[in-house]
């Protein structure tokens, strides 16, 4: 079986400036956010044989600086085909044998469904064919330095036969190749998960993990306190945070974090077409106001889409429109033809839970500091999470509150996303020839002094333009009760059920109950791309490689070894 990467017509080519990136595999302590985001040297190519851990990134940042001068190593030479050897013996969870043929055929799905996260396969591989039994070989559009971080996502994972061969499979519970498998799913209400007897990894350290899904994150801090679970997991309210720290028998731990919060405006929508409207919104922003009232602190200020913390960061914004201007958005607001007695009236979109209970707040304290220029009035609307981001894609709504995990730790992953045919998901709000041209050009070089200029100038740019506006970067928050062990936070943001077991009467439980107020929307790899799928999928699923947990870099998963040239 073989796939072939599809043709881009001269536009999406032209609008996606090379979409393949260059960059550096970080490999990252946590010591901060600027311990574990701080940017390195481009990953050497290499030959990866199997150890019982084996890691392929090389070179460890400092935690004391985030500087580029930090990271100055000579780029590593990179090839365009990589060769990845699975190891022997390999099996789904009910017992069928895994070859390469199941790689490709998997790849192949995402390749014809073409769901969001399609770019990870059809903007970076030309060809992928199974050599032999055991062995794929990817042929890459462009060398890229960080392709084994690309083979650690979803539409990398191998899945089982019984999903549908070119159709999105949404509520398949097959799985694939990971730690376990799914006994039970009630959307939105419950998800079993049994250790899998045939994962290559072992035994996980518990034999059932239950995940419930609640409502809200009041009900999932009543089942914490009250023992019907033993961890609450995205997400809890700040509020409830300083209370369970005071609760006996449970335990909080926060985590400096890689989450960022922003709002989009739509181009294609007046007013947001008129450069003055959005710039004058952005100078309104209350950021602090929204960090210190609504996020009590477990959010900060953020002046950029390229978190504090990683190498490159600047905080663009900032030096363009101040902490907050209302004298500017007033001025800009006025050359824009509104005023006192003729309003900007306009909408502002939000999801009710996937970001958590806060977000009717956050959305109530953006809408208060616009209003406050006495020159704008904010209707507020709401969807749940899979209309409102049907809507987004069809490219239907003017003013939207979003949020962004990592998919790998580097500033691309924060920038090209968004913009140009990338940024489709969005509905193609950001358009800019330029930002493209920049990023085409930090993905091509392994120098970190290089890009990281480069990406100082794309941030101004962002900055200048005002269509996508950061405003605040989360730390991670889980709480669970005595006598759970195993939880590994890190910057992945992923959090590895198999490793989580909960001591009882001096011995370990046969199952251990996580609450959580996000959704699965989709267990198809082929077409999920919300953080919380992602997470299941990596405990039911695995790829050639994955994250070492606590750490940024990685390990083998189904692969034996792979080799670059």
């Amino acid at each position: 079986m073989r796939g072939k990467r599809q043709i881009l017509t001269r536009r999406q080519a032209i609008s996606t400036a090379a979409k393949v990136a260059v960059s550096a595999v970080v490999a990252g302590v946590i010591g901060g956010v600027g311990g574990y985001l701080a940017g390195g040297a481009a990953a050497p190519t290499v030959t990866v044989k199997e150890t019982k851990r084996e890691t392929v990134t090389t070179t460890l940042v400092s935690t004391k600086t985030i500087t580029a001068s930090a990271t100055t190593a000579a780029p590593a030479p990179i090839g365009k085909e990589c060769g990845v050897k699975l190891r022997p013996g390999l099996y789904f969870a009910d017992g069928t044998p895994v070859t390469a043929d199941d790689v490709v055929r998997s790849i192949d799905r995402v390749a014809k469904i073409e769901g969001d996260p399609a770019w990870f396969i059809l903007d970076v591989l030309d060809e992928w064919k199974a050599v032999d039994e055991r062995t794929v070989k990817f042929t890459l559009k462009e060398p890229l330095a960080f392709f084994p971080a690309l083979m650690a996502v979803p539409p990398y994972f191998p899945v089982h036969p019984a999903y549908k061969p070119d159709e999105i499979d949404s509520d398949q519970t097959a799985g694939g190749v990971g730690p376990y498998k799914i006994t039970k799913w009630v959307r939105d209400v419950e998800l079993v998960l049994e250790a899998n007897p045939y994962w290559y990894g072992g035994s996980p350290k518990t034999k059932e993990v239950v995940v419930r899904f609640y409502k809200d994150a009041t009900a999932m801090r009543m089942a914490l306190e009250a023992g019907e679970i033993d961890i609450a997991w995205r997400t809890l309210r700040p509020t409830d945070i300083p209370d369970l720290k005071k609760k006996e028998g449970i335990k909080v731990d926060v985590l400096p974090g890689g989450a960022i919060r922003y709002i989009v405006f739509n181009t294609n929508i007046p007013p947001f077409d008129d450069p003055k409207v959005r710039k004058a919104l952005a100078a309104a922003l209350d950021r602090k106001a929204i960090c210190e009232k609504v996020y009590l602190g477990t959010y900060e200020p953020l002046y950029s889409m390229i978190p504090m913390g990683m190498w490159s960061h600047r905080d663009s914004f900032k030096e363009k429109y101040g902490e907050r201007n209302l004298e500017l958005a007033k001025k800009l607001l006025s050359e824009a033809g509104y005023s006192p007695s003729n309003k900007l009236s306009i909408e502002l979109w939000y999801t009710p839970t996937h970001y958590g209970d806060t977000e009717v707040d956050v959305a109530t304290m953006i809408k208060q500091a616009w209003e406050e220029t006495g020159i704008v009035e904010v209707t507020l609307k709401s969807a749940e999470w899979t209309t409102y981001l049907e809507y987004t894609r069809k490219g239907t709504l003017g003013a939207t509150l979003y949020g962004w995990y990592p998919d790998y730790i580097d500033p691309d992953d924060y920038t090209w996303p968004f913009v140009n045919e990338a940024g489709r998901w969005l509905g193609n709000a950001y358009v800019s020839e330029k930002i493209g041209e920049l990023l085409s050009k930090a993905r091509t070089t392994t120098s970190t002094p290089e890009r990281t200029a480069l990406y100082e100038q794309v941030q101004d740019i962002w900055a200048d333009d005002a269509v996508i506006v950061p405003f605040a970067q989360g730390k991670l928050t889980i709480a669970y009760r005595k006598g759970v062990k195993g939880i590994v936070l890190d910057p992945t943001l992923l959090l590895r059920y198999w490793l989580i077991y909960k001591e009882e009467g001096g011995s370990i439980a046969d199952r251990v109950i996580i609450g959580v107020t996000d959704k699965v929307t989709d267990l198809d790899p082929a077409n999920a791309y919300d953080f919380f799928t992602w997470e299941v999928l990596n405990n039911i699923m695995s790829g050639p490689t994955r994250y070492v947990p606590g750490t940024t870099q990685l390990e083998l998963g189904i692969a034996a070894s792979y080799s670059i040239a």
